[in-house]
């Protein structure tokens, strides 16, 4: 029953997705044509062809997001990672498109790129639009009782109570829970205040329940022991068997199960930047840096006089800090203390320290002082936004104190990042800011990285505990 459900919600959305695609072709072929956006030059070409087209598009946009995991089951999923996968797997169908196009084009059909880019746009637009509507519609009927999921656990310890919890939180996925088997099964209640009904041995005695749509097996640690019992009751059900392993609380960032080889491997510790994400990511800091670096040149000119002409010393103050894997570089400064500042030893700056110039508490405060680590961003040492880079003498220290400390170097450093935004900086609470830049590399996207951006240009200048 269940997978019946699943076929069909599979080619409702494929039949959707296809419609919105083929609309944004025909739509894109009227703005080109049909509208004076861009003058038409060599007269309109005949719409029979571009009409033949949608076959081919059909076609590719039905493989493509199937092999992109847009026909799976995403009640759990991110909305947000839903329609990060859309965009690249628009650019990705596009670009087989064109490739298609130009392989089998004949002299009379000349297809107008232009189109092209018009029908990029809006098959992004579209099916991005499409799947929000469809997807907050579904929602709604499973407020009210419809297309809803029945599960049963087997565990009554603490992976059920918490997926229990994420249960109850998201109602919107409609799934509700029948109950739980546990060991003894003397008690109501397991974890979470699920009810008991049962013990891992009766099992077998739920496989042929209608109302039940999935077993998922999430045995305590100490369990483990009965799991090839219990699979062997399982092993010639028809519903969904899924299973949580007690590991998610060794998982430090970003735990997954990955495949090497035909083998599921779980992961405890990833990064989201990796790969093609890494990629992107330098290219967005190399575009953004160099045109920030020549928007703040005037001003940076008049920093550079000014903290000449106002204090012996260079104009810039080099430091050493750890960034991305652990990797040391030298950052970039305007000085903004005295040159023997540090001649007692390394120390944080406090209210009234003065080793501080008096040009530097303007710098510091309005942190102007750090518009020279754009050349440290041109050179790759690290980002506009990340975790701030600390010097490699207090790491020492906050590595041996704060749990998980070292991960924020999983990713490379930032002029701005999510703590940073958010009030975390200077001397505040290192858990916090620790906590805020785990935030920040678990929920890593270009999308978050953008409105990093934008909220540094309304609270990431000021900084209230720069002394």
């Amino acid at each position: 029953m269940l997978k019946q459900k699943r076929q069909l919600f599979e080619y409702l959305f494929m039949v959707a997705d296809l419609a919105v695609v083929s609309a944004a072709w025909i739509v894109a072929y009227g703005l080109r044509f049909m509208t004076d956006l861009v003058p038409v030059d060599k007269g309109v070409p005949e719409f029979a062809p571009y009409l033949s087209m949608t076959v081919f598009v059909w076609l590719i946009w039905a493989f493509v997001f199937r092999r992109m995991g847009l026909y799976r089951p995403m009640r759990g999923v991110r909305r947000t990672r839903e329609l990060w996968v859309l965009i690249n797997a628009n650019a990705l169908a596009i670009l087989l498109l064109i490739s298609i196009t130009y392989l089998f084009r004949e002299k009379s059909v000349q297809f107008s790129r232009l189109v092209f880019v018009y029908f990029w746009a809006l098959a992004t637009l579209f099916t991005i639009v499409q799947r929000t509507s469809l997807r907050f519609l579904l929602r709604e009927l499973r407020r009210k009782g419809y297309n809803l999921r029945y599960i049963l656990i087997v565990g009554a310890g603490k992976v059920a109570g918490d997926l229990a919890s994420r249960v109850r939180l998201h109602q919107e996925l409609g799934v509700q829970l029948l109950g739980c088997l546990s060991k003894c099964g003397d008690e109501k209640r397991g974890s979470g205040g699920v009810p008991v009904v049962g013990r891992y041995e009766d099992v077998k005695k739920f496989i042929g329940r209608t109302d039940i749509d999935q077993i998922v097996v999430a045995l305590p640690l100490e369990d483990h022991q009965m799991l090839p019992t219990i699979m062997e009751e399982l092993k010639d059900s028809l519903v969904d068997i899924k299973i949580v392993p007690d590991l998610y609380q060794f998982a430090s960032l970003g735990g997954a199960i990955e495949e090497f080889e035909g083998l599921p491997v779980i992961s405890l510790q990833e990064c989201p930047l990796d790969g093609i994400n890494l990629f992107t990511k330098r290219v967005v800091d190399l575009v953004v840096g160099f045109a920030l670096l020549v928007l703040f040149s005037p001003l940076m000119t008049l920093i550079a006089l000014l903290v000449k002409v106002t204090s012996r010393g260079p104009i810039f103050f080099k430091q050493e800090r750890v960034s991305f894997d652990g990797t040391r570089f030298s950052i970039v400064k305007f000085r903004t203390m005295y040159t023997n500042a540090e001649s007692q030893g390394p120390g944080w700056t406090t209210p009234g320290d003065n080793r501080i110039t008096p040009l530097g508490r303007i710098l510091r405060s309005t942190s102007l002082d750090e518009l020279p680590q754009l050349l440290n961003v041109l050179k790759g040492d690290m980002s506009i936004v990340g975790p701030r880079p600390e010097r490699p003498v207090f790491i020492q220290e906050f590595r041996r104190r704060v749990p998980r400390y070292m991960l924020r170097h999983k990713v490379p450093a930032g002029i701005t990042g999510w703590a940073q935004v958010h009030g975390w900086r200077g001397d505040t609470s290192i858990d916090k800011r620790i906590e805020y830049d785990l935030y920040y590399i678990e929920n890593w996207s270009l999308i978050l990285d953008l409105k990093i951006l934008w909220l540094t240009l309304f609270r990431g200048f000021r900084n209230r505990n720069a002394y």
